[in-house]
């Protein structure tokens, strides 16, 4: 396994042990906790010191990162499960395990800092290295196989969709001249040529010009996205009722599959001219909080990779029993209340999330998404 290679900083701790609290600490029974991206144990190791009945399933598909999770994790070797595999095997997994259901799943996206750490996984520009880029490297295609060998209009795609990269067209026309003459087999050479086809203007500001690029390359090849959208509806179906999800994400691709799913199901999809809400189209998720939440000033400074960091969080309800506007949905002094639009979740708020701000100033900050940084930890 050999030593870990940098710093483990878990992102948001704090904040993702408070609300996961009222779901862990029931009780009255035992429950069980989804880390669905173990990485290096950080948070998983914070959730099973916290909570003593707690049961730990982890998942990864970085065989390295297991090891050394699996080492830090020793001490609570009696409540833990690790398994390697993508997270949108979940229900495998759980399946498995003789496992119904469970009580709280926790996702932090992205690169973590054990491979954005180690040269030769090939993720990061700043050293001369192979384009390798899988998570999981005994298996799936490389990011040398995919500059070498897609087509251009498929490369531009990936760009455009999974970096955002606006000049795609250009970074694209030069990665082919240089394959045509010779493969590009090394990062430092990617970075050259993505250089070398941005403008000047644009060179000047924004940090280095492959960053993108090269995100749109990792996406790629381990499928990130697709496999995020499969992986949370599956991970939420898998929730007792009063269970929570925490998912922390790092670019504004993967925070927008986030919101868009816990929305979709924060709402009712009954057609709004009814005046009953019919068996299965109320809301079935709680949003906690109101829109993503940031990490405060303090913690970047301790920790630049939270930067970028955005957390979303909900709480699964349930199906709710049929309301009728004119009996159940009667408010103070017997006048009926109007049943949300299907378009807006109802507000209902969370203590956790409507309290005072934290220390760092979580809860009250303006969002903003620094689409630029994709690290996490």
């Amino acid at each position: 396994m050999g030593e870990l290679r940098g710093t483990h900083v878990p992102v948001l701790l704090e904040r993702c042990l408070e609300l996961l609290a009222p779901a862990l600490d029931r009780g009255d029974r035992p429950t069980v906790h989804v880390d669905a991206t173990l990485g290096l144990g950080g948070h998983a190791h914070a959730v099973l010191a916290a909570f003593p009945l707690v049961t730990l399933v982890g998942l990864d598909r970085d065989r390295e990162a297991l090891a050394h999770a699996r080492a830090r994790l020793a001490g609570f070797a009696d409540r833990v499960h690790l398994v390697h595999a993508v997270y949108d095997e979940l229900p495998e997994v759980l399946d498995q395990l003789e496992l119904s259901g469970v009580d709280s799943v926790l996702f932090d996206l992205g690169v973590s800092s054990l491979q954005l750490d180690a040269p030769e996984r090939g993720f990061a520009y700043s050293r001369d290295v192979a384009l390798d880029m899988r998570m999981d490297q005994g298996r799936g295609t490389t990011a040398e196989e995919i500059v070498n060998g897609y087509p251009p209009g498929d490369l531009v795609r990936v760009l455009r969709e999974y970096g955002e990269e606006r000049f795609a067209s250009r970074i694209v026309s030069a990665i082919v001249r240089e394959r045509q003459r010779q493969p590009i087999t090394s990062s430092t050479r990617l970075a050259e040529l993505v250089e070398s086809a941005v403008p000047a203007a644009t060179r000047r500001t924004g940090g280095n010009p492959a960053k993108r690029t090269f995100q749109a390359l990792r996406i790629e090849v381990n499928e990130e996205l697709a496999v995020l959208r499969r992986a949370l509806p599956a991970a939420l179906d898998a929730l007792h009722v009063g269970g929570r999800m925490v998912v922390l994400s790092y670019h504004s691709l993967e925070d927008r599959i986030t919101k868009q799913t816990l929305a979709g199901r924060a709402r009712s999809t009954a057609p709004v001219e009814l005046p009953v809400e019919l068996p299965g189209t109320g809301p079935t998720l709680r949003l906690l909080g109101r829109g993503a939440e940031q990490a405060g000033e303090a913690e970047i400074a301790a920790n630049p990779r939270a930067a970028s960091v955005r957390l979303r969080a909900a709480e699964y309800i349930g199906q709710a029993a049929v309301r009728s506007a004119g009996t159940a949905g009667r408010g103070k002094g017997g006048a009926a209340r109007e049943r949300p639009h299907p378009g807006r979740a109802p507000h209902r708020p969370d203590s956790a999330a409507s309290g005072p701000s934290t220390p760092d100033g979580i809860a009250g900050r303006r969002r903003r998404h620094d689409r630029g940084r994709d690290e996490k930890e």
